[in-house]
């Protein structure tokens, strides 16, 4: 017998990759419930392709009561509008949203990197989903931290439109089109133009000169990883419909070499090491969409810090960078902690 689950979100970008990942990994759950705002209600999803089709359920009218657990892939105002209400009901809340990430009192978990972490869910049996950029990056530095221990990281994002969701992928797609027809592009999602451009702003920005997604990035690796190390990170918007990617360079308090890099990486769990020095040996996001690995490629050693590293991560950030982490974490929460139906 298998659990009870509940995709709240359903219908939007994470929520249907949700959705597509349970059915390929065949997570055990007896029922799925796609839950969605009104507007939704009635309409059919794919779930995945198992041939099964869900009929989306109204948000304001569900009762969580007797579900195990929910994944919340309908950003912060809804989760917390109906998280509290769905852990409170019993069923354990798996949030994708940035509204619980740095309460000290729920875990903050990428299953690769900080497993033993989710205990803590039971203070408020709400576990949090990192931002999709912290995501993978954490992926790729915590092999590399247990050899080395890291002492500061510099990093800057090349973020695709799809972590800004559907009105940002249909942004750059609509503009591109409308540049090569010489109709007007103007700007509605982004604040500048997306197509053939890069944006150095997601998100606000914060009274340092920083943005939020910059300072995301920081403080999510230190309660991932570790809070000692030292992030500084910039991060930027490209004309890419799906994949983000990262130029990483790391510095570490101990020796290590890029052979040893790539040793290390080549054995870490969700990583995958594609780096050939020649044309085309390296991974970009083009080919990491639909994959669930997180990318590395371009390691190589930085002469002009002690025990320093630069390499290149690239993942599809609404698997790794969202519902895959996701239900990767309803796995280990399943695994170690929940009992199944009986």
């Amino acid at each position: 017998m298998g659990y009870r689950v509940v995709v709240v979100g359903a219908t939007g970008n994470v929520g249907r990759e949700i959705l597509n990942i349970l059915a390929e990994r065949e997570f055990p759950a007896d029922e799925v419930a796609a839950v969605a705002s009104p507007k939704s209600t009635g309409d059919e999803i794919d779930f995945g392709d198992s041939g099964e089709t869900l009929r989306v359920k109204n948000i304001e009218h569900f009762d969580f009561a007797g579900w195990h657990m929910a994944l919340f892939a309908a950003g912060s105002e809804v989760s917390k509008a109906y998280a509290p209400k769905a852990a409170a009901a019993g069923c354990t809340v798996i949030d994708n949203s940035s509204l619980y990430r740095m309460d000290p009192d729920v875990p903050l978990i990428v299953p690769e990197v900080n497993p033993e972490a989710i205990a803590g869910y039971r203070r408020k049996n709400i576990i949090a989903n990192p931002n999709c950029s912290t995501a993978q990056m954490v992926v790729a530095l915590k092999p590399l931290h247990d050899f080395a221990r890291i002492r500061r990281v510099v990093v800057a994002t090349y973020q695709s439109v799809s972590g800004a969701g559907k009105s940002g992928m249909d942004e750059l797609f609509e503009q591109s089109r409308n540049i090569f027809v010489g109709q007007a592009n103007e700007p509605v999602k982004f604040t500048k133009q997306i197509a053939f451009n890069v944006i150095p702003h997601i998100d606000a920005f914060l009274d340092d000169g920083s943005t939020k997604e910059e300072w995301k990035m920081v403080v999510e690796t230190k309660k991932i990883l570790d809070p000692k190390i030292k992030v500084t990170a910039t991060c930027v918007r490209v004309p890419v419909f799906v994949g983000h990617s990262e130029a990483i360079n790391i510095e570490f308090e101990n020796e290590i070499s890029a052979r040893d890099a790539q040793r290390i990486l080549r054995e870490a769990p969700g990583v995958m090491l594609v780096d050939k020095r020649e044309d085309g040996g390296y991974v970009t996001p083009v080919e990491a969409v639909g994959e669930y690995a997180t990318y590395v490629s371009r390691v190589r050693e930085d002469p002009t810090v002690e025990n320093g590293l630069s390499l290149w991560c690239v993942s599809d950030n609404l698997r790794k960078g969202a519902a895959l982490n996701a239900v990767q974490i309803a796995e280990l929460l399943g695994r170690k902690h929940l009992q199944k139906a009986a």
